[in-house]
């Protein structure tokens, strides 16, 4: 069953609307991404769910109960936000048991839910210091345990991560994921940042503009994406001007500018119902860079120029020129990446590819 659902929601400010008619059932148990730029309506989502915002339209219920009307405090949510939100002038119990102290529960239970909260974000040991002593990613992870010690009916997380540097960051998205699976608490995470979401989340929602442009699956929204924004938010994506000339069996086939002719496979381009103009997507890393010449059974070799080269250490992004068409590929290197203004092979397989009506985007 659906543990949050969204029908026909708005939310103006004034005469601008930051949310247009949003619909969405999030699954009980499940963890789900709002993921989209800054003003997408993300957030504004999120702070509606939580009772921070009123939605000017449409309807939120959580276990099958209104609670547009219904405060904040009395929602039972967790939430977790990006500047964490810790009372300096608390100790790390004080605020991890904050919520507890309006919940009638006694001292011992009180107690006893707090170091279980503790033990279960790897910091019992710091329970009677205050925030300040604390490093950032300690101060996330505390910020986390007082959302969890209340047992909420649906966790809300704000962008946590993005106050911690690239390394603690990778690693406290891996904790935070196999803390929401010990529990089994639905939560509802909101980032810009597609690494996070692609990483963690069961299902994710693409927003633009106030609107949904996707909902499935990280794989599914990665590699068959709805609509061009999908696919250019997340990951590198060519995108290139493309007709279909008819659809045959399993296939579709293509005709792209300077490129010899394709047939990609029907799911990989479930919107296109017939002849006419297409937007042709390859991924980044689906081109694979090779010795000009070079030829592989089932992938077709196109004749590219290195333009420049962004070394990433254990990978390389090339911008290329093929033919009239402006490309980026992205690969793994084992010595050192192919020089800028070298002549290469791009070997690409039809399978790899995907296709949109010309519309999209």
């Amino acid at each position: 069953m659906a543990e949050v659902r969204l029908t026909d929601i708005v939310k103006r400010f004034g005469t601008f609307t930051a949310v247009h008619r949003m619909s969405l059932d999030i699954p009980e148990g499940s963890f789900v991404t709002l993921l989209g730029p800054s003003g997408c309506g993300k957030t504004t989502t999120l702070r509606m769910i939580a009772g921070l915002l009123d939605p000017t339209e449409g309807e939120i219920a959580i276990k099958g109960r209104r609670i547009n009307d219904v405060p904040i405090h009395k929602r039972n949510l967790g939430l977790v936000f990006q500047n964490y939100a810790l009372f300096p002038h608390k100790t790390v119990a004080e605020n991890v048991g904050f919520g507890l102290r309006y919940r009638k529960v006694s001292r011992v239970e009180m107690e006893r839910r707090v170091h279980e909260a503790l033990e279960l974000v790897q910091l019992p040991h710091l329970a009677h210091r205050y925030p300040a002593a604390l490093s950032g990613g300690q101060q996330q992870r505390i910020a986390l345990a007082r959302a969890i010690v209340i047992e909420p009916d649906v966790l809300l997380l704000d962008e946590p991560l993005s106050a911690l540097d690239a390394n603690l960051r990778e690693n406290m998205r891996v904790e935070l994921k196999n803390i929401q699976k010990r529990i089994g608490v639905t939560s509802v995470f909101v980032t810009h940042d597609q690494s996070e979401a692609l990483a963690m989340s069961d299902q994710i929602i693409v927003m633009s503009d106030g609107r949904i442009e996707q909902v499935g699956p990280p794989e599914e929204v990665y590699n068959t994406p709805a609509s061009e924004f999908v696919a250019r938010f997340l990951g590198a994506a060519n995108i290139l001007p493309a007709q279909v000339l008819e659809l045959r069996g399993d296939e579709i086939a293509l005709e792209v500018p300077g490129l010899p002719p394709l047939a990609i496979p029907r799911s990989r381009a479930p919107q296109l119902a017939g002849a006419g103009p297409a937007s042709l997507v390859i991924r980044a890393e689906k081109l694979l860079l090779a010795p000009a010449g070079t030829t592989r059974d089932g992938a077709l070799s196109l004749p590219a120029t290195v333009e420049a080269v962004d070394y990433q250490g254990q990978a390389a992004r090339y911008f290329l020129r093929m033919g009239d068409h402006s490309v980026q590929a992205i690969n793994m290197i084992d010595d050192s990446p192919f020089a800028e203004g070298s002549t290469v092979a791009l070997l690409l397989r039809p399978r790899d590819c995907t296709a949109l009506p010309a519309t999209q985007g």
